[in-house]
């Protein structure tokens, strides 16, 4: 094997990224090393490009980015069991450390000391990654490596819809970016009645129809709020999922929501937001659901299930390739004014 590899570097505290050799990652005993087949562009990792406010306070170059992926088992650490070389994987990229209390009360995926991959630690935007084997998923190798790196965010969207209950009900999703399209596609494999689905851009409202949104509402033509409660009576849906966290899409959702329904928060304000408590909350009597991340393992057998038994296509989300070596072309194509990229897929072999 060789000894170095190509990678993308944040190197400097600054604006950007760039391409350049690294050092083929040494594993410790309890990690495996991973030959990465795909890896794909997180809005996370958009955050670290752009340098923002979060990115300054968390990143510290230089380092790996990148923490989506799917790839082959190369070499396997002296402590490692049930894992073997050949093996096609993806990460968990919530790295927990197994002994809080979250922990040890099934909620890994809010760690009190949680590390990310490729945020914390160097992440996959490399030919060979190194990943501990406790946050390791084997994937069926009948799994195209494009589907296998998605999973990560494709688990957002299930664990988003699974934990809000949407069978049988009718619901709205604020946002039209990849994972608000995967819930989209989650939400009807899984029953829900009728899906609202509220976006900015037309490429990717067309995504999300093929993924099974029923009503399409393009919020710089149509006011949301007047058409949905219009439509439902005046009476609202029964669950908002919110994908996208700032000001108006907060506004929107708890006036949509109706008496006695769900709110689900999966999208981050840019800022502190602002709510009217009383009338979005206490006197409708909404249930409010915070989503963070995936649960381990629960979301990741879900996503199998869905995926191995063709209950969701999640193919129309992904809408750019780009070798890994293009990848400023790449970030700007996803970054770009007119949104016409929905999920971009990096080959490092391309």
């Amino acid at each position: 094997m060789a000894e170095k590899m190509m990678a993308v570097w944040k190197k400097e505290r600054a604006p950007g990224a760039s391409v350049a050799d690294a050092d083929v990652p040494k594993i410790k005993p309890d990690e495996v090393l991973v030959k990465v087949k795909a890896t794909s562009i997180c809005g996370t990792d958009a955050h670290i490009y752009a340098w923002d406010e979060w990115s300054q306070g968390r990143i510290k170059p230089p380092m790996i980015f990148g923490h989506e992926c799917g790839g082959e088992v190369v070499e396997v650490g002296s402590l490692v069991k049930g894992v073997k070389v050949g093996d096609h994987v993806s990460a968990e990229t919530h790295i927990p450390c197994g002994i809080c209390f979250q922990c040890r009360t099934g909620n890994q995926h809010i760690c009190k000391d949680l590390k990310i991959l490729g945020v914390d630690t160097n992440g996959a935007f490399a030919e060979y990654i190194a990943i501990p084997s406790s946050v390791l998923w084997i994937n069926d190798k009948s799994l195209p490596w494009e589907i296998a790196t998605i999973q990560e965010p494709f688990g957002n969207a299930t664990y988003t819809v699974m934990e809000s209950q949407v069978g049988g009900k009718i619901i709205a999703i604020i946002g039209d970016g990849p994972i608000a399209a995967f819930t989209n596609g989650v939400a009807k494999a899984v029953g829900a009645c009728k899906i609202y689905a509220i976006g900015k851009y037309d490429v990717r409202l067309n995504i999300i129809k093929k993924m099974g949104a029923d009503v399409l509402i393009k919020v710089t033509d149509t006011d949301p709020v007047k058409f949905i409660m219009d439509d439902t009576n005046g009476v609202g849906v029964d669950v908002i999922l919110d994908m996208v966290g700032n000001q108006q899409a907060i506004d929107w959702g708890f006036k949509l929501v109706k008496k006695a329904g769900t709110y689900t928060a999966f999208g981050i304000p840019p800022s502190i937001p602002k709510l009217d408590l009383a009338a979005g909350v206490v006197f409708k009597g909404s249930k409010i659901i915070g989503i963070n991340g995936r649960k381990m393992w629960e979301t990741w057998y879900q996503v199998a299930n869905l995926l191995n038994n063709k209950m969701v296509d999640p193919t129309p989300v992904i809408t750019h390739k780009f070798p890994l070596k293009d990848f400023i072309k790449a970030m700007e194509t996803m970054k770009a004014a007119d949104r016409l990229a929905s999920k971009v897929v990096l080959l490092p072999e391309a």
